[in-house]
């Protein structure tokens, strides 16, 4: 199918589509999913091969948020019932860590939920990323508090954080039905900052709030225009207690078109499986791996995710490999310019063939719904090496044959009658509890 091809083309060539062509992906029929999947893989495969990288979420400080943002289980007045603690020694914050490393995490998210971090709570912070450091210094740390200060983010990259995680995830037009507590621009200056202090961005999205395909489109392009290194992809976690704990619109299809797009809009991007894979994609999670290069180990900020060992079995299963702490996640021209930069990923725009132009947004952090960053340890040379010299890692650029763009758009899934109770698990397990951690 013409659309597909254009799509392969403009991905290996890190092209953006048009917002046409990003909404006709959403609005492909059912019937040609494997068509739009394969494309996409296509573009995902030049850039990251069949690696997967891993990362593992450490939950510092749980529930007691100012910020009311509506899928969180850890805002103002939650009645969610999840854990609740302060801050995480640092020492306990690095033995969790280390469950996830000894896991095949390459990246630890220390996440701490709240309007932003103290000056106070940023030494905290500093103090946990130097523990883990010391026992791990391999591993990748990003850093997830919301929020920053001015001065905050380059205190945190001295202390030796790799990255900062703050999602936009929703369009700036309907960012007010979401959360009124701070604004869409908060979030697009706090990325900013951390890349100005040098630090890679992560700033993603969260499909199924009550979105519509303008509004998806919308996001992700905003996403390329600020141009972070790795883009999470949540999907809402319903989670009972929270405004949103009725809105159940995704289908696993649904995901996967989402997913396609955001990887022909970010073709060379780290694209993250993030929150809510487990409950909306189900059996069809393999074939998100051929879409997206990251994925969270084991469980969330306050909801349990599928086993860590499964994780793994499924992405040997599915012909993948973990990606090993030897092997840049990136591609060689934008890991090249955010280190010659030093500036994050907001130095390398279009003129050096970034995702998009420049700059980045995040978010403050909450709870399931809401990613971190990426990573991934273990072993294994990869089956496609990553880009060099601005180059795709492999020559699978063979036209798309078949699918076509329907006249009309896939009917859009019913949501349930009521919370999916059923689905969703509250975490009571690892950092913060006395039982040992999913990964």
């Amino acid at each position: 199918m013409e659309l597909l091809n254009t799509l392969v083309d403009k991905g290996l060539r890190r092209e953006p589509p048009t917002r046409e062509e990003a909404l006709a992906v959403l609005a492909t029929a059912d019937d040609d999913l494997l068509d739009v999947v394969a494309a996409a893989g296509k573009v995902r495969r030049a850039w990251f091969g069949r690696r997967v990288k891993l990362n593992y979420l450490v939950n510092l400080k749980s529930g007691l948020c100012p910020e009311d943002c509506s899928y969180c289980s850890q805002r103002l007045g939650s009645q969610t019932g999840i854990l609740k603690y302060t801050w995480l020694k640092p020492e306990e914050a690095a033995a969790a860590a280390g469950a996830g490393v000894a896991g095949g995490a390459k990246r630890v998210c220390l996440v701490a939920s709240g309007r932003g971090p103290t000056d106070r709570d940023v030494e905290r912070v500093s103090r946990t990323i130097q523990a883990i450091k010391e026992q791990h210094e391999d591993v990748e740390v990003c850093a997830c508090l919301g929020l920053l200060s001015d001065g905050q983010a380059t205190r945190l990259r001295d202390a030796g954080a790799d990255a900062y995680n703050h999602n936009l995830n929703t369009s700036e037009a309907t960012y007010g039905d979401i959360t009124t507590t701070h604004t869409y621009a908060d979030r697009v200056t706090t990325v900013r900052q951390a890349q100005a202090a040098g630090m890679s961005a992560c700033s993603g999205l969260i499909a199924g709030m009550g979105e519509t395909d303008e509004d998806l489109v919308d996001v992700v392009f905003s996403l390329r225009e600020l141009d972070p290194d790795s883009v999470p992809v949540n999907f809402l976690i319903p989670i009972e207690g929270t405004p949103l704990a009725e809105k159940w619109h995704l289908t696993p299809q649904r995901c996967l078109r989402i997913l396609a797009m955001v990887r022909f809009v970010c073709p060379d991007v780290e694209v993250r499986l993030a929150g809510g894979r487990e409950i909306h994609l189900r059996s069809l999670q393999p074939l998100a791996l051929h879409l997206a290069n990251s994925i969270f180990l084991g469980d969330y900020l306050t909801t349990e995710g599928q086993a860590g060992k499964d994780d793994l079995a499924m992405i040997a299963d599915a012909g993948f490999e973990v990606e090993g702490t030897d092997t840049t996640t990136l591609p060689a021209h934008r890991a090249d310019a955010l280190a010659a930069a030093g500036a994050g990923c907001g130095a390398h725009g279009e003129a050096a063939g970034g995702c998009g132009s420049a700059g980045g947004g995040c978010a403050p952090c909450g709870d399931a719904a809401t990613s971190e960053t990426s990573a991934t340890s273990e072993t294994s040379a990869t089956s496609g090496a990553p880009a060099t010299s601005g180059t795709p890692a492999t020559s699978d650029t063979a036209p798309v044959t078949s699918a076509a763009v329907p006249a009309e758009a896939a009917p859009a899934a019913t949501p349930a009658a009521g919370a999916r109770t059923d689905l969703v698990a509250v975490r009571r397990r690892g950092a913060g509890t006395d039982l040992p951690p999913n990964a």
